[in-house]
C-alpha cells in the first residue's frame, strides 16, 4: 500500500493552557470534525509540529485552530489550505498562521471573480522537476499584473526582473511556484514582486527585509518542502474604484417589453466598462407579485427572498415560433416603451401573458432536461413552497394565506398530494418553476458577462419580508407575527416609520444556526459579488411596533434591556403605571387637538376617569381601530378627529415590553408629549436621566453583542463583499 508522510510545522505564540490543533479532510486529521482533530506538540510554546502517515491521496484540505479548556477559541481566517500531493511521498510543511487580513475585501468575489480575476491554473505538473513549493497570499495583483519571485541566485534571476520566475495563480488570491533546489542554490535571499505582465516592470516590491530561502530536505524525487500561506507584504495598499447604483426597471431600452430587464442590464455593464467603472449596484430584484397591480412595484416588499421577479425576464432571448403572436407582442411592447414612465401593471401582464405562450411552446423540451431538473433539485427548499404559493395566491385571488382554507398552514406532504391529484395545480406550479429557471439562467449569464468585462454586480438585501410572503407562510416560527418592523422618529419622520413587515424571531433562528439567512445569502451569491444590507442596524436591534399601532411612536427596540418598576424607582423616578403607561388625556389640551369638535369628541370617543382626565373608549383605544373607524371618512372634520385620536394613543411615557408586560421601555421622543409637559420638574429630570441612559448608553455593548452573534456567520456563508447602510438613530 502506497503511503505519504507529512510533517507539519507552524509558529504560533500561545499562552498557558492553549493548544494548537489541525483539522482536515482526511481521517488522520479528523475528517473535518474538530473533536477528532490532532494536537500539535511544542517544546517552547511557539514552534508547533506534528507528523502523520496517510494513504495515497491527491489532495488534502486543512486548517489550524486553537483549543483552550476543551473549547475552540480561535480559528484561522479564510478558506482551508489545499495541499496537492502530485505523486510526492514525503512533505515537510512550514505553515504561516492565517489571520484576518487588513485588506480582507480583496478576497471577496468582487475582486477574485471580477475586478482582479485571473485564469486559474495548477502547479502539480511542475512537481516532477521540483522539490520546493512556495504558496503565496497575494490578492493585490490586478488583471494586468502578476507576482514573480526575484532573488540573488542565478536560478532566481540575480535580482533582474526580466529573469524573475512567475508565480502561478491557483485561485482565491493565492499563487504558487515550484522550484528546484539545485537550480536556485539555497540558502539565497529573495523577494516577491508584483510586475506588469506585458513590460515586466515592477509595480510593487513587497515590504520588509529580503526573505531567505533555505532547503532542509533531501534531493529526492519523492520529497517536497512546502511553505504555505506566505503573506505578500503590502501594508499601504489602497484600491480605489467607482460604480453606479441603478434599478433594473429603469434600464428600459428599445428591446424591452415596457420595463428594464436582465438583457438591458448587460447594456449597463457595457456602459460601466466604457466609463471605467467596476461595480453596478441594483435595487432588490426578488418577486414582489401579490395583487398583480401597481401596489406590487415596491421592490423592498418581496413575497419571496429567493425567487426572482418575472417582470425582469429578458424576452428577446426567448422568441415565439408563432410569427403573428411574436409581432403582436412586439407591437404592444413598443407602445409601452414609448411611454414616458413605466406602466408597471401593463408591463407585468404583457410579460406574464408572453411567458404563458412561451411555456406552452417550450415546456416539453425544458421540463425533462437535465439542467432544469438539477435546478429544481438544488433549489427545492424554496422553489417548491414558492410555486405552490403562487398557484394558491392566483386561485384564491389573495396573498392572505389564512384565507386559503385547508392550505392556510404550510404542509409539504399535503401540497404534494394536491399536485398529484390536481392537474391544474401541477401545470401552474410547473409554469412558475419554469419562469424561475429561465430567470436563473439569464441572470447567471449576465453575471458571467459582467465578470468578463471586469464589472462586479452588487445586490440589495432588504431587512424585512412581506407579512403575507411565502417565507412567512412556510416558516412562521421564524417571525414575530404579533409585531411590525419600522424605524423610530427622526427629523424627516416625526411619527417614525411603520413598514408593516413582521420582525424576526432571532432566538429560534439562532437555534437553527441562522440557516434561513445563510440560504438567503448563498442564493444571492449565485448572481452577485457584493450586497448592501438595507438598515443593517436591524441586526443589532430592530424597532418593533405593536400590531395594533399605525405610527412608529409606540415602538420599542428588540432586543433590549427594559426596566422593571423597581428599577425605575431605584433610578429616582416616582413611577406610576396608571399615569405613565396608559394614555394621559387631560381636558386642557383637547381643544388644541380637536378645536371646535372637542365636545363632540369627548361625548363620542372618550370616557371620564377622574376630574379633568379621560380615557379612550374601547372601540377606539388603538390606532388600528381608529384607522378602521375613519376608513371612508376623509372630510376636514373627520381628518382632524382621526389625527387627534391617533395622537391621544401616543400620550404615554413608557410602553410595555412585548415579551414581559412587567417591564417598560421609555417612549421614544416622549418629551414632546403633553404627558411629559404635565410632569413637575423633579419628575421630568428623573425621566430625562433614565431616557438618555436607555437610548444612548445602556445598550451599546449589548447591541454590539447581538450583531456579533448574527453577522459573522452570515457574512462568512459566502464570498460576497458585505456592505451595510443605515440612517437615523445610529448607536455609538
Amino acid at each position: 500500500m502506497s503511503t505519504i508522510h507529512i510533517k507539519f510545522n507552524i509558529e504560533y505564540y500561545t499562552r498557558w493552557g492553549q493548544q494548537v490543533c489541525i483539522c482536515g479532510s482526511i481521517p488522520e486529521l479528523g475528517n473535518r470534525d474538530e473533536n477528532k482533530a490532532i494536537e500539535l506538540s511544542t517544546t517552547d510554546g511557539h514552534n508547533w509540529g506534528a507528523e502523520i502517515t496517510i494513504r495515497k491521496t491527491k489532495t488534502i484540505e486543512y486548517y489550524y485552530f486553537i483549543r483552550e479548556a476543551g473549547t475552540t477559541t480561535r480559528r484561522e481566517w479564510g478558506k482551508w489550505r489545499l495541499l496537492k500531493t502530485g505523486g510526492k511521498k514525503m512533505f515537510s510543511i512550514k505553515d504561516h498562521w492565517k489571520d484576518k487580513p487588513f485588506h480582507q475585501y480583496l478576497y471577496s468575489s468582487v475582486f477574485i471573480e471580477s475586478v482582479f480575476a485571473h485564469k486559474k491554473n495548477n502547479t502539480v505538473s511542475a512537481y516532477k522537476n521540483g522539490n520546493i513549493l512556495l504558496h503565496v497570499l497575494c490578492p493585490y495583483a490586478e488583471k494586468n499584473m502578476q507576482p514573480v519571485i526575484s532573488g540573488e541566485s542565478e536560478g532566481l534571476g540575480n535580482w533582474d526582473l526580466t529573469k524573475a520566475l512567475p508565480l502561478t495563480y491557483v485561485g482565491n488570491g493565492e499563487w504558487e511556484i515550484v522550484l528546484n533546489a539545485e537550480k536556485v542554490k539555497p540558502p539565497t535571499a529573495y523577494k516577491f514582486v508584483i510586475v506588469d505582465v506585458s513590460t515586466r516592470k515592477a509595480i510593487r516590491w513587497e515590504d520588509g527585509d529580503n526573505r531567505l530561502l533555505i532547503f532542509q530536505g533531501e534531493q529526492k524525487d519523492n520529497f517536497m518542502q512546502v511553505e504555505m500561506a506566505i503573506p505578500f507584504r503590502y501594508a499601504s495598499y489602497a484600491w480605489k474604484g467607482c460604480g453606479v447604483a441603478i434599478p433594473v426597471f429603469s434600464l428600459r431600452s428599445n428591446e424591452s417589453y415596457g420595463i428594464g430587464d436582465l438583457n438591458d442590464l448587460k447594456k449597463m455593464v457595457d456602459w460601466a466598462t466604457t466609463t471605467g467603472q467596476h461595480i453596478v449596484q441594483l435595487l432588490p430584484i426578488n418577486d414582489t407579485t401579490g395583487s398583480k397591480t401597481w401596489r406590487d412595484s415596491y421592490p423592498y416588499s418581496a413575497i419571496s427572498v429567493f425567487a426572482l421577479h418575472p417582470i425582469y425576464l429578458g424576452l428577446k432571448d426567448f422568441p415565439l415560433k408563432d410569427s403573428k403572436k411574436q409581432a403582436a407582442y412586439l407591437s404592444e411592447a413598443k407602445k409601452l416603451n414609448d411611454l414616458k414612465d413605466v406602466d408597471y401593471e401593463k408591463a407585468l401582464h404583457l410579460k406574464l401573458k408572453y411567458c404563458r405562450d412561451l411555456f406552452d411552446q417550450e415546456a416539453e423540451n425544458i421540463l425533462p432536461s437535465a439542467a432544469y431538473r438539477t435546478f429544481c433539485k438544488e433549489n427545492e427548499s424554496w422553489l417548491f413552497p414558492y410555486c405552490c404559493y403562487c398557484y394558491l395566491r392566483d386561485k384564491n385571488n389573495t396573498t392572505h394565506f389564512e384565507d386559503w382554507g385547508e392550505f392556510a398552514r404550510y404542509d409539504k406532504a399535503q401540497l404534494k398530494r394536491m399536485l398529484r391529484k390536481d392537474k391544474t395545480a401541477k401545470q401552474e406550479t410547473s409554469f412558475y418553476s419554469f419562469m424561475q429557471y429561465l430567470l436563473h439562467c439569464q441572470l447567471s449569464k449576465v453575471k458571467e458577462y459582467a465578470h468578463k468585462k471586469g464589472v462586479a454586480l452588487k445586490g440589495d438585501i432588504p431587512i424585512g419580508v412581506h407579512r403575507n410572503s411565502v417565507d412567512v407562510w412556510a416558516n412562521p416560527e421564524l417571525f414575530n407575527l404579533d409585531a411590525q418592523m419600522g424605524a423610530p422618529p427622526d427629523a424627516f419622520s416625526v411619527f417614525g416609520q411603520n413598514w408593516g413587515f413582521p420582525t424576526y424571531n432571532w432566538p429560534v433562528m439562532e437555534k437553527e444556526n441562522y440557516a434561513w439567512w445563510k440560504r438567503r445569502f448563498q442564493k444571492m451569491a449565485n448572481y452577485f459579488d457584493a450586497y448592501r444590507i438595507d438598515h443593517i442596524l436591524g441586526f443589532f436591534r430592530i424597532w418593533e411596533i405593536p400590531i395594533d399601532a399605525i405610527q412608529g411612536l409606540l415602538g420599542q427596540f428588540n432586543p433590549a434591556l427594559p426596566y422593571t418598576s423597581d428599577e425605575l424607582v431605584a433610578a429616582g423616578l416616582l413611577f406610576d403605571e396608571e399615569r405613565m403607561v396608559k394614555p394621559f388625556i387631560h381636558e386642557n389640551f383637547l381643544p388644541v387637538l380637536f378645536g371646535s369638535y372637542t365636545k363632540e369628541v369627548v361625548r363620542l370617543y372618550l370616557e371620564s376617569i377622574e376630574k379633568e382626565r379621560y380615557r379612550l373608549k374601547p372601540f377606539c383605544d388603538t390606532q388600528v381601530k381608529i384607522k378602521n373607524l375613519f376608513k371612508d371618512k376623509t372630510d376636514v372634520k373627520n381628518n382632524r378627529i382621526r389625527k387627534g385620536l391617533m395622537e391621544l394613543c401616543t400620550e404615554v411615557l413608557f410602553v410595555k415590553d412585548r415579551m414581559d408586560q412587567n417591564k417598560f421601555h421609555p417612549r421614544i421622543t416622549a418629551q414632546f408629549t403633553y404627558s411629559y409637559r404635565y410632569l413637575d420638574d423633579a419628575v421630568k429630570h428623573a425621566f430625562n436621566r433614565i431616557y438618555d441612559d436607555f437610548f444612548y448608553n445602556k445598550h451599546n455593548e449589548f447591541w454590539r453583542e447581538q450583531a456579533m452573534k448574527k453577522l459573522p456567520p452570515l457574512i462568512s456563508a459566502t464570498s460576497m463583499m458585505a456592505c451595510g447602510e443605515d440612517l437615523g438613530m445610529v448607536p455609538q
